[in-house]
């Protein structure tokens, strides 16, 4: 099956990673390969491209829209938090521009078979990488009710979390939750039904992004990942992070406010004393969200946020 994919403020990425000929760039989340061919076109003939992605059907397809520019493209299976070694194993110091894209690819929701999506009838698992970790299935039947709440509540911010894990718990005593449709009926009928007809989007759509975060660990690979990435730029280099929920959003605005430096010593302080240095300039003092025209071509870039930085020094 096709794989279909619209990249997300594409024009906007391409401006702030302001790409040149010759140089290198790492797109940590290939997915569709909408970035990279952007990129590629702007870094040729001698520029190379680094694709990571820790979903082998993307590579595969990375692999054949590339493929034109074989000689200027690496692509790699493995989560981008990797990075480092990635890097290390090319040969490669430094690097003059990361893009990370952290949202769900079309594929994946519609293609993958691996119920992502509460619309469709799939085997409960949600891994990004199919071949590595625990699934979605997993967490649903064996995680204590405690801790199915404070995956809805802290991942998904879902106000019925606790109705919801007490739901799951008592249902999967007679029975294991297999698919997806099994858990957003679930769902549905955790939910009091006066506050089903007050939400927008479906009822599952949070449950289900909180599981997906769980499973591949998103939180935590991001924030391993920035504490690092920066390094691996050369001077003037630029970062760009497409995040699709405030949760990730947050951790990419707080790592950036950290890297900026800025001075934190009382203002009455007659000698700075904090010694923070500064390591970025934020580029994006606002974050940058797509426009109505975007969100009207592709409803997935509807919660897009873009922050992108510029390594100082």
């Amino acid at each position: 099956m096709a794989y279909r994919h619209i990249p997300v403020m594409l024009n906007e990425v391409m401006a702030y990673l302001d790409c040149k000929p010759g140089k290198c760039y790492v797109d940590c989340t290939v997915g569709g390969a909408g970035h990279s061919s952007a990129i590629l076109e702007k870094i040729k003939p001698d520029g190379l491209l680094i694709g990571i992605d820790q979903d082998a059907d993307a590579i595969q397809n990375a692999i054949q829209v590339l493929t034109p520019d074989v000689s200027n493209v690496r692509l790699i299976h493995d989560n981008y938090v990797n990075l480092p070694n990635i890097l290390s194993q090319l040969n490669i110091c430094k690097v003059d521009g990361i893009i990370a894209d952290l949202g769900l690819s079309f594929n994946q929701i519609e293609n993958s078979g691996r119920g992502f999506s509460f619309q469709k009838s799939e085997p409960l698992d949600m891994r990004m990488d199919a071949g590595s970790g625990i699934t979605a299935a997993d967490i649903v039947n064996n995680e204590t009710q405690e801790d199915l709440e404070r995956i809805f509540k802290s991942y998904g911010e879902e106000r019925w979390a606790r109705k919801i894990a007490r739901r799951i718990v008592t249902v999967r005593i007679g029975q294991r939750i297999r698919t997806s449709t099994d858990l957003a009926e679930i769902v549905c009928d955790a939910i009091p039904k006066r506050s089903l007809h007050q939400r927008r989007k479906h009822p599952a759509t949070k449950v289900f992004m909180a599981l997906r975060i769980a499973v591949n660990k998103e939180l935590e690979v991001l924030e391993s990942f920035m504490a690092g990435a920066v390094d691996f730029l050369n001077p003037g280099g630029r970062i760009c992070f497409l995040s699709f929920h405030s949760l990730e959003d947050r951790i990419v605005k707080r790592q950036f406010k950290d890297l900026e430096g800025k001075c934190t010593c009382p203002p009455d302080f007659p000698k700075c004393v904090c010694d923070q240095k500064q390591i970025i300039r934020i580029l994006t003092r606002k974050v940058v969200r797509p426009t109505e025209e975007e969100v009207n071509i592709n409803p997935m870039a509807r919660s897009a946020c873009l922050r992108a930085a510029e390594k100082v020094g």
